[in-house]
């Protein structure tokens, strides 16, 4: 929001320098995030007159004036045409310096000398545009400033409003609030104005069909007008609030919408067909062209006005090309209306138009502004682009919305605050602001019902009051009081402390955490599902912010692979990726939808970073894997299958699993199918971990045994296995651990081999065997016998053969 010092100031009295008020508006909550001095460094651009106007004797296209400044003369050499004798000017002196570190300096222009600058608007920084320099108007003291003598040196704040102050989006509730600040009377008047046609019954009608999309829809008909520029003082107003000046109708609501902070529109009255207005939904598949343009699609969600054949405009965002107001424009229909603001703000997000009209509709108007905003609007149209008023407005307001009343507790609100404020002080700080707050006389004062006006949508409990008490007089004005009560220490509880030692596994095995929206689009066939899978029944979100964030996700998976994606298109592709959040899984019957945790890890690009000592190797399904039994031993895990019988839709065929525990399932571990990767713009193999927290965490071994170090040496026998091609590393270790006796320590799996020397449908398997003893060194017959028990328990179960 963009506010003029001098416009406030017509509104309330101002002792304050520009910088202390931006001080004082910060200190109240309407943080000034910058100022822009209007003017500034200008100062030696001053008022001067054209004595002489001769033309240049060596240039055809030039002219040597003499200039007046009203302490010397001086002559000045000028390219323009649109000047002569006794104009006064804007003259930029030697020395200054203009928008865009342009400087003047003396020089000579074709043999005569220029002692400074005759400027145009646009060098001055007043236009975009100029045909010729700035004539001043008659009567300006000579060697004023120009900024000065027009009033056009201002300061322009630009407000950083949170979305819950609607009420500040206008010139007249900013100043509002410097009422308060300051402790001086909001002067605002209100303007009639003067009627002298014909009844605008007899003209037009206004149908409202959606009452509670529209509560309140006025009109005033203004016939007889000429479009046309507007007056200076108009076009200088709009500009200081960083505002176009476009015609003196179109003008003159832009001013109402930054004054009164209530949005206007001006239809050409001649342009609606049967002149009538109705208010109504679109119906689905509706189109029309906006102002801007575009060939807008509608749906029934969007609340359209009509005339008597169709739309002609978007209610609350912008009209339409069929009713514009345009040079040839005579008679006007004015709007000025109260739309739902959940309607505005969902068209408004549907079709990505952002107004100044949505921006203040969709945070909540003011409803009582809308005839007020009407007359004044319909005053200044006839005084700058004449015409008749039509006697009488047509005001529609069905279904009064009620006034409401908040019971404010000073006790508490002292309590909340840390302050002891009385209750006079306390009226005096909501009356300041314009809230209606009476004292209730039976309870000593300490009660105060207090009235809330329409312009205040935000105000609606008992704390929103305390917490206008505490800004009005001053976060800086409260005293840091240490807290009454006792602190208490919560300690995390259980799952909470698993889980930030989870976090912490995962970032020492070099994982980065990531943190997505529960918010996501529900386009499950990117990840193969199949049309009954269960996480495709989705809690739909009822108020959306986008199309990609309409339901809760039920799996972590398209997120992570959302984030592999942007990381990759912004040149990151080594990653170790993982996010640690909350699925929702609808359940029939019941309300709520079923939370459980879950962890989703990706990983993709080079194994080691690149230097000069690292290979080039990328990461593979064994990286993943070992990042998951870093898991499992860390959090003591029981026994855990590797079952690649079974898969999700998104991995890639045969290279994938899913981890199993006694008590069911935990997860799933893969390469993703590459019309997946595809699906989501990735081009490199990517390997994921989906894990299910609640699974895992009960998975976990609760008791501990103490184990002595064995003192005596160990013994490690190898063997290589020649086993079929289905034959899985798990199923061998499963034989190994039934037949293993008490002197195997443990056992692992160093080599595979499939090619020359091994049959097509046979693979090597080379399994490492370590022997030990707690209580005495192994003999040779004691570990060979050991050894034949497992080699002849494989060949008995799985038919391996010693090679």
């Amino acid at each position: 929001m963009i506010v003029s010092y001098n416009w406030l100031k017509e509104f309330v009295e101002l002792d304050l320098t520009p910088e202390e008020l931006s001080h004082r508006l910060t200190m109240a909550g309407l943080e000034v995030d910058a100022m822009d001095y209007l003017g500034a460094g200008l100062d030696t651009v001053i008022v001067a007159r054209l004595n002489t106007v001769e033309q240049h004797p060596d240039a055809d296209r030039l002219t040597l004036c003499e200039v007046d400044t009203g302490n010397d003369t001086m002559p000045v050499v000028c390219g323009a045409t649109n000047h002569k004798v006794g104009d006064l000017i804007a003259l930029a002196q030697v020395g200054s310096v203009l928008p865009g570190d342009f400087k003047i300096k003396k020089g000579k222009i074709r043999g005569q000398v220029s002692m400074g600058m005759l400027c145009s608007e646009k060098e001055l920084g007043l236009a975009d545009e100029s045909a010729g320099i700035m004539i001043l108007p008659a009567g300006l003291p000579l060697g004023q400033p120009v900024f000065e003598a027009l009033g056009l040196k201002d300061v322009r704040y630009e407000l950083g409003l949170t979305p819950n102050r609607p009420d500040c989006l206008s010139i007249v509730g900013v100043a509002r609030e410097v009422a308060a600040i300051v402790g001086r009377p909001l002067q605002v008047s209100h303007q009639t104005p003067v009627e002298n046609g014909e009844a605008i019954a007899d003209s037009t009608s206004i149908h409202l069909e959606e009452k509670g999309l529209c509560p309140r829809y006025a009109a005033r008909l203004i016939r007889g007008v000429k479009i046309g520029p507007s007056p200076e003082w108009l076009v200088r107003r709009l500009d200081a609030v960083g505002m176009r000046s476009i015609n003196n109708v179109v003008d003159v609501t832009n001013l109402i919408l930054m004054e009164l902070g209530h949005p206007l529109h001006a239809f050409d009255f001649n342009l609606l067909r049967d002149q009538r207005i109705v208010v109504r939904r679109a119906v689905d598949g509706d189109s029309f062209t906006t102002l801007d343009g575009q060939e807008r699609l509608l749906c029934s969600d969007d609340l359209v006005i009509c005339d008597g054949q169709g739309p002609v405009a978007l209610a609350g965002i912008m009209g339409g090309q069929n009713s514009e107001v345009g040079d040839e424009t005579t008679d006007i229909l004015l709007e000025s209306a109260y739309f739902n603001p959940a309607t505005i703000r969902r068209t408004s997000k549907r079709l990505g138009m952002h107004t100044e009209a949505s921006h203040r509709f969709e945070r909540g108007a003011d409803v009582d502004m809308v005839p007020i905003a009407l007359d004044k609007a319909a005053s200044l149209i006839a005084e700058v682009a004449g015409g008749g008023l039509a006697k009488g407005i047509i005001d529609c307001y069905p279904e009064p919305l009620v006034e409401r009343q908040i019971t404010l507790d000073v006790t508490r609100a002292n309590k909340v605050l840390g302050l002891k404020l009385a209750s006079d002080d306390i009226l005096g700080l909501l009356r300041a602001i314009c809230l209606d707050a009476q004292p209730a006389a039976d309870r000593d004062n300490e009660i105060l019902y207090v009235k809330i006006p329409a312009f205040r949508p935000d105000l609606e409990r008992e704390i929103d009051l305390i917490e206008e008490v505490a800004r009005l007089h001053g976060y800086d004005q409260i005293p840091v009081t240490m807290p009454a009560s006792r602190m208490i220490c919560h300690r995390p509880a259980p799952q909470q402390r698993l889980v930030r030692r989870l976090r912490d596994v995962m970032v020492a095995g070099g994982f980065s955490e990531t943190i997505n929206y529960s918010f996501i689009a529900p386009e499950w066939d990117r990840l193969n599902l199949s049309e009954d899978d269960c996480r495709r029944q989705n809690v739909k979100i009822l108020n959306p912010l986008s199309e990609d964030q309409s339901v809760m996700r039920t799996s972590l998976v398209p997120s992570m692979l959302e984030s592999v994606s942007r990381n990759r298109a912004y040149r990151s592709l080594d990653l170790r990726l993982f996010e640690l959040r909350p699925v929702f899984q609808p359940v029939d019957g019941e309300e709520l939808p079923r939370e459980s945790l879950r962890l989703c890890a990706a990983i993709c690009g080079r194994r080691e970073p690149l230097g000069w000592a690292q290979t080039s190797e990328e990461v593979d399904f064994f990286d993943l894997k070992g990042q998951v039994e870093k898991l499992m031993e860390e959090f003591r895990l029981g026994p855990i299958s590797w079952d690649n019988s079974l898969s999700e839709a998104f991995y890639h065929p045969g290279k994938s699993c899913v981890l199993k525990s006694r008590s069911g399932l935990l997860g799933s571990i893969g390469e993703i199918h590459p019309q997946v990767l595809e699906n989501f713009d990735i081009d490199q193999a990517v390997y994921l971990l989906d894990l299910d927290l609640t699974a895992f965490f009960s998975a976990m071994l609760t008791d501990k045994k103490f184990q002595s170090l064995s003192r005596f040496p160990d013994v490690c026998r190898d063997s290589a296995l020649l086993v079929d091609n289905e034959i899985s590393a798990e199923q061998v270790f499963a034989v190994i651990d039934q037949a293993r006796g008490r002197f195997v320590e443990d056992f692992t799996l160093f080599d595979t081999y499939r090619g020359p020397g091994i049959p097509d449908d046979k693979k090597s398997l080379a399994i490492r065997v370590r022997y030990r003893s707690s209580d005495k060194t192994l003999t040779e017959e004691e570990i060979t016998a050991g050894h034949e028990r497992i080699i002849k328990a494989l060949g008995k179960k799985l038919g391996a053969e010693i090679r």
